[in-house]
């Protein structure tokens, strides 16, 4: 039997269980284990937390969470450790994990990945005309954050080395699985289309892990399938030197582990399968394939490979002024009425207030009635609810303005529709927004070494190129009109999984059966896919087509209102873009669900 590496994704974001990783080291066999806890809103959380302290700026739960309590398993079963946590300051990251393992009469190896943080030279790189990639707009005056998106190479260096933890900035999220694979396969970083295809099946990898336990049942459509979530398993993956793996979860956990679970999550936030962009590799999906296998394991195969840009990815962050988040609770006959009143006497109250005091008006509002189903714009429900929570969010240059609205909410109570809870913990604080500035960076203009000790090596630039065009797939049939019809919601056909990619929203569906694909295909055209989130959507919708799982892609220009940690909306990451798609109608041929209910000529 060919060998195989067994590797642990104990961690997909930071804030994420700690019962992955105790789970995962009862696991027989397990190598390594990896730890993904950045994402644009944790840089963001970052920075400002840099700016207090310059000991600060990683992810202070790897170390006190993840590792502390198990520092002394993992290094006597021989586990290898690799994590982003160390944010933007993985030399602190380092010399706090040191400190807590001399406390335990430990000494682990711990070498540090470096030189993605770009801020000590971005001045030059704005002399060199930087743009932002979404509206070529020059950066803002001064940045809080500045890091390229690097990749895997530097921590295969890293194990080269001996290092028994590796920690680095801010590397792509696959990146700590794919450093593990390189250095444990010996897998080139440039040559033939088969080192392309190893590199890409090695991203892919640690695509379905990053998310932590959304590969063995969190967030599944069939949620209802899914048992134990409070012992909820944590992925494993067995991987070949080819790059297909098995994934599997601990003995006796929750979860499940299910094709359509794996193949919501190789689709989650990945735009264009046929040119999934990392610094490693510009990744194929589009023939990957998902297939049940032993009772428990679930067989990922088929990505494909071609060289990667000459560029970086790189996110500043920046701070733009001054938001504030109010809820309260509002009860009794018409609720929604009340909610909807009351936002509106608050918002006119403080608008007056403030253009007394010679304040410009809001520069943004979002009222949003919580129970009431007010995200689903035309296509909510008339529910006739008693309760339900009003929320408003507004944006404005100063922080004084916003201190008005903070004050008055609490007048609601009092003063406004009858059966009102006007603050549920007490008053809100006032928060600074945080908004990203995306922009390119040529590779050889990024630096990376790797620290061990006294030990010091530069990282390689990765190639160059040149960049290659994907190869053209045949169209997917579409179903044509059939005789006898039934209506049924799309979720009866599909499982669907949606996230972010900055402004723009992320959305995969999968036919539950191959039978199911024309019928997708004809159905969910971008237009109507446009249309149905029109009052969420202000750019196009482009859909991608992935033959291998049976599955459409779609991506939704500005559908988030800014995204992530500048976006006023209750869902800024757009995870429930597709339950809400789930609810659409869609027309099947009554043959292919046999017998049917309301059937039309």
């Amino acid at each position: 039997m060919s060998r195989t590496v067994r590797i642990g994704g104990a961690c997909g974001f930071w804030g994420d269980s700690a019962t992955a990783t105790p789970q995962l080291l009862a696991v027989p066999g397990l190598e390594y284990l990896v730890y993904d806890y950045l994402a644009e809103t944790t840089m963001a959380i970052l920075s400002r937390a840099r700016a207090k302290s310059p000991e600060l700026g990683y992810a202070a739960d790897f170390v006190q969470a993840a590792m502390a309590p198990h520092l002394r398993a993992i290094l006597a079963q021989g586990v290898r450790v690799v994590s982003n946590a160390g944010g933007l300051n993985p030399q602190a990251c380092r010399d706090a994990l040191a400190a807590i393992a001399a406390q335990q009469g430990l000494s682990p190896r711990i070498a540090i990945v470096t030189g993605d943080d770009l801020l000590p030279r971005f001045e030059a790189l704005r002399a060199a005309g930087v743009r932002d990639l979404a509206t070529g707009e020059a950066p803002p005056a001064q940045l809080g954050s500045a890091n390229a998106y690097v990749g895997a190479r530097g921590i295969a260096q890293a194990l080269a080395m001996g290092a028994d933890i590796v920690i680095t900035g801010r590397c792509v999220d696959s990146a700590v699985v794919l450093g593990v694979l390189a250095h444990e396969f010996g897998w080139a970083w440039e040559g033939g289309a088969q080192d392309w295809d190893r590199l890409a099946a090695g991203t892919l990898a640690g695509h379905v892990i990053e998310c932590g336990a959304q590969a063995t049942g969190g967030l599944f459509t069939d949620w209802r399938e899914v048992p134990d979530w409070a012992h909820i398993g944590y992925p494993v993956i067995d991987v070949a030197a080819d790059g297909t793996f098995v994934l599997s979860k601990p003995e006796g956990t929750g979860g499940l582990v299910h094709p359509g679970a794996v193949a919501e999550q190789v689709l989650y936030e990945i735009g264009d399968p046929a040119s999934y962009l990392m610094p490693d590799v510009t990744c194929d999906f589009r023939q990957v394939r998902v297939e049940a296998g032993a009772p428990g394991t679930v067989r990922v195969s088929g990505a494909r490979g071609r060289p990667p840009t000459a560029t970086y990815k790189a996110n500043g962050t920046y701070r733009d002024g001054f938001q504030l988040q109010l809820m309260m609770a509002i009860r009794g006959i018409d609720a929604a009425d009340k909610a909807r009143r009351t936002a509106d006497a608050l918002l006119q109250r403080t608008r007056e207030q403030m253009a007394a005091q010679g304040w410009g008006d809001y520069a943004e509002t979002c009222v949003e009635l919580l129970g009431a189903e007010s995200h689903y714009g035309p296509h909510a429900r008339a529910l006739p609810t008693r309760e339900v929570v009003l929320r408003i969010a507004v944006r404005h240059p100063e922080r004084e303005a916003l201190q008005l609205l903070q004050r008055e909410c609490s007048s609601a109570g009092t003063s406004m529709g009858p059966g009102t809870r006007s603050t549920f913990a007490g008053r809100q604080d006032v928060q600074p927004v945080v908004k990203v500035f995306s922009f390119l960076v040529a590779k050889p203009e990024v630096a990376l070494q790797v620290a061990l000790g006294d030990a010091r090596q530069d990282v390689p630039c990765p190639p160059l190129g040149p960049e290659q065009a994907a190869v053209p797939l045949p169209p997917l049939p579409a179903s044509t009109p059939a005789r006898r019809t039934v209506e049924v919601p799309l979720v009866a056909l599909a499982w669907a999984r949606s996230g972010d990619k900055g402004d723009d929203e992320n959305i995969g569906v999968i036919a539950r059966r191959p039978e199911y694909l024309p019928v997708l295909v004809a159905a969910l055209t971008p237009e109507r896919v446009r249309g149905y989130f029109a009052h969420l959507v202000r750019g196009e919708v482009r859909r991608y087509e992935l033959p291998g799982l049976n599955a459409l892609n779609f991506v939704l220009g500005g559908a988030l209102s800014g995204g992530g940690v500048c976006s006023l909306r209750s869902d800024p990451l757009g995870k429930s873009y597709a339950q809400m798609l789930l609810d659409l109608p869609v027309t099947v041929p009554a043959q292919l669900l046999g017998s049917c209910a309301n059937p039309s000529e």
